[in-house]
């Protein structure tokens, strides 16, 4: 993978960067792309639904409740930082590794 997730761990969980790209035809990982995992997500980025899914899609990818995925930057970007409770760097990379 030429591309790295650039993860920073925390005493609570992990921070990483996601591009968004709404409105795809089926929801997915495709790829890291400039140190960010870039998430296919099937809603639109209107009215917050393209935000819900991507938590929706992160706490089903990383087995964590929904409570525990929290947008921390760039709710109304594609570009946003996100953070994961309750799970650690290695979990990320070897989630990301098997797609």
């Amino acid at each position: 993978m030429a591309d790295l997730l650039q993860i920073t761990e925390t005493e609570k969980g992990v921070i990483f960067s996601i591009r968004v790209i709404p409105r795809s035809s089926r929801a997915g990982i495709a790829g890291i792309h400039g140190g960010s995992l870039k998430i296919r997500i099937t809603a639109p980025p209107l009215e917050g639904r393209a935000n819900e899914a991507c938590i929706s899609f992160l706490a089903d990818l990383f087995r964590v409740p929904k409570g525990s995925v929290e947008i921390l930057g760039g709710s109304k970007t594609k570009n946003k930082r996100v953070f994961v409770a309750g799970i650690t760097k290695g979990i990320v990379e070897s989630l990301i590794s098997e797609i």
